[in-house]
């Protein structure tokens, strides 16, 4: 294993009609493994993201499985192109399933159906229109979560991703999401804007979803992980499956210590971090968090060939 790398695998927001065909063009493990997955799923699942619509793509029980298979499919054709490994693992917040796929800890298809009940339970657990989130960039991480305190009002309003310095993202009730946003402005963050999510992910307002996964991650077979992956819960290793189970359950209503894994991986010596999956977004926060780091995506083949490029250099 190269143990300056590791592999991190995004969450929501980064699916969009079309993803993953210039891959698979390439590399056509990537529509087999989408293939694969359908039966846990339920529909043809590479059909559903190269036709969308968005719309469909965007509900969070839809965005949650293409999204986790995307990872997968990335790493599948990784493997199968290059015999670099990874030291280390890592996902943001979705992403983290991912990752325990990858490493070999849970199977593909119980990844699925874990991921399909994950987003069903987190579309439930708040009715349409009652849960928010928005991000405030420039407030340091004190000030969003004093913001938060002082914006709640008897609801729930909580900093729920601590992505990079000066990003934070919160989440709860619509009205004290909205409340926090006036506030978050009037103590001179650069921006503060609500996101196209309905769902209030990572807020206590989750709780009663993680008790039905909980259940359901009883009885899901997990192993020991062959790559370490660091949980978004306290940005540690787990290896032990009990204790895995009990993180994953955990991580539906605590806040992605996003900023802390990555921290993590430097300090173990981690010099670059790929991108396993569609998009940029944890390229561009991992660069705010260590500008030392190098980073590179899998989203496309372009991307795919720089990144060996890099590592065979």
């Amino acid at each position: 294993m190269n143990q300056q790398l590791a592999f991190v695998f995004p969450g929501q927001g980064s699916q969009s009609v079309g993803m993953m065909s210039d891959l698979n063009d390439t590399h056509p493990v990537v529509k087999e493994t989408f293939d694969e997955a359908s039966d846990a799923f339920g529909r043809d699942m590479w059909a559903l993201i190269q036709n969308g619509p968005d719309t469909e793509l965007a509900q969070t029980e839809i965005t949650q499985p293409i999204m986790f298979v995307s990872g997968v499919a990335a790493w599948r054709a990784w493997c199968q192109a290059s015999a670099i490994r990874p030291a280390v693992m890592a996902g943001h917040s979705l992403g983290e399933y991912s990752a325990y796929v990858c490493a070999e800890s849970i199977s593909l298809e119980q990844g699925v159906r874990l991921v399909k009940r994950r987003g069903e339970l987190m579309r439930d657990a708040c009715p349409h229109g009652q849960g928010k989130m928005a991000a405030l960039i420039g407030l340091e991480d004190e000030k969003a979560i004093a913001v938060c305190a002082e914006a709640a009002q008897g609801q729930v309003v909580q900093a729920v991703n601590f992505n990079a310095p000066g990003q934070v993202v919160i989440a709860g009730h619509a009205e004290a999401v909205d409340r926090a946003i006036d506030l978050a402005k009037q103590a001179g963050a650069k921006k503060a804007m609500p996101l196209a999510v309905s769902v209030p992910c990572h807020s206590d307002l989750m709780k009663a979803a993680s008790e039905d996964l909980s259940a359901r991650l009883r009885d899901t077979e997990i192993k020991a992980p062959v790559i370490p992956v660091i949980n978004n819960v306290d940005a540690a290793i787990e290896l032990d499956p009990d204790l895995i189970r009990q993180k994953l359950a955990t991580q539906l209503y605590s806040p992605v210590l996003w900023v802390a894994s990555v921290n993590n991986m430097v300090g173990s010596g981690v010099t670059h971090t790929v991108e396993c999956g569609p998009g940029k977004v944890l390229c561009g926060m991992n660069k705010r968090i260590s500008r030392q780091l190098k980073v590179s995506t899998l989203q496309d083949q372009s991307g795919f060939e720089s990144t060996l490029a890099q590592l065979n250099a």
